[in-house]
C-alpha cells in the first residue's frame, strides 16, 4: 500500500505555539493557523471580543470560558482575557482526502477514533497507523486527544506524515463514508463476531472508542460490522493503542494475501 500524501522528511517541525491577546488570535485565525484549544475570560467583553466571537463562529473553532487565574497561570504576559495553542500540524477533511484515494487506485483504508482524549495513546496510535499505510486518521472537533508535543513524540513524529481530519460530527462522517462506498467497522465487545471474521480488503474505515466508555451508540448503530479483540486472559481488555495495532494489522495481513 502505497502512502498518501505523507508530508517530506525535510519539512520543519514545530510544536504548539500559543498566541496571547485577542488582537493577536484574530489575527492568527485569519492567517489560517490550526487553533488546538482556546481559552477566554469568563465574562469578557467588548467590540474587539465580539469580532472575535463572529469569526470564532465562521470557522467553527471552540473555546473554553475559564476563571481568570487559570489564563495569569499559563503567562503572566497581558493576554488580554484570550489565550489560543496554535496545532504544531495542519488538519485536513476527509470529504476532500477520499475522493483522491480512490482517484488514486488505492483502497481506502481509514481510522476513526471516537473519544480518544490520552496524548500518547494518540501518539501510539498515530505510530501504528503511519507504519501500517492507513490513509488518514479522523477524530472530532471536540472530546480528541490534543495534538501537542507529547503526543507528536509517542508518535515518533508519525503525526507529522499521516493525515489527520479533524470533523465536527464523527455521525455525519460516518453517513459520508459509507455513502462513499467506505464500509465501518467497530472495535467492540458488544458483539460475538470477530475480527478476523470481517473482510478488510475492500474500503475499510476501523473505528476505536475511549477504552471506559468504548465507541459511541450513534455510531455503532450505522456501522456495517461489530468485531471483537478475542479474550483469553482474566483481564478483559487492552489498552486503545494495543487493540487498534491488533486490527490495523489483521486488515494488512489480508490485504497483502489479497
Amino acid at each position: 500500500m502505497q502512502n498518501f500524501q505523507r508530508r517530506e522528511r525535510g519539512e520543519k517541525r514545530e510544536s504548539n505555539q500559543m498566541v496571547f491577546g485577542i488582537r493577536a488570535v484574530i489575527e492568527a485565525i485569519d492567517s489560517g493557523k490550526e487553533i488546538e484549544s482556546l481559552f477566554v475570560q469568563r465574562g469578557l467583553t467588548g467590540s474587539l471580543f465580539l469580532e472575535l466571537k463572529a469569526l470564532l463562529k465562521e470557522h467553527g473553532i471552540g473555546f473554553q470560558q475559564v476563571p481568570v487565574e487559570k489564563l495569569n497561570r499559563i503567562t503572566r504576559k497581558n493576554h488580554q482575557g484570550v489565550i489560543a495553542v496554535i496545532s504544531p500540524i495542519t488538519y485536513q477533511n476527509i470529504e476532500d482526502l477520499l475522493p483522491v484515494i480512490f482517484e488514486q487506485g488505492e483502497t481506502p483504508f481509514l481510522l476513526m477514533l471516537d473519544g480518544v482524549t490520552d496524548v500518547r495513546n494518540m501518539g501510539a496510535i498515530a505510530r501504528t497507523a503511519e507504519c501500517a499505510g492507513v490513509h488518514a486518521i479522523i477524530v472530532p472537533k471536540k472530546g480528541s486527544a490534543e495534538i501537542n508535543p507529547d503526543a507528536i513524540k509517542t508518535s515518533a513524529g508519525a503525526l507529522y506524515k499521516i493525515p489527520v481530519c479533524r470533523q465536527d460530527s464523527l455521525g455525519k462522517t460516518g453517513r459520508f463514508l459509507i455513502d462513499s462506498g467506505v464500509q465501518l467497522v467497530v472495535s467492540t465487545e458488544k458483539t460475538e463476531d470477530s475480527i478476523y471474521d470481517v473482510d478488510y480488503t475492500v474500503p475499510t474505515c476501523i473505528i476505536m472508542g475511549a477504552e471506559d466508555v468504548g465507541v459511541s451508540d450513534d455510531l455503532i448503530r450505522i456501522s456495517d460490522k461489530l468485531a471483537k479483540i478475542p479474550m483469553f486472559g482474566e483481564i478483559g481488555s487492552l489498552n486503545v493503542s494495543v487493540s487498534a495495532g491488533v486490527v490495523i494489522y489483521e486488515a494488512i495481513r489480508q490485504r497483502n494475501l489479497k
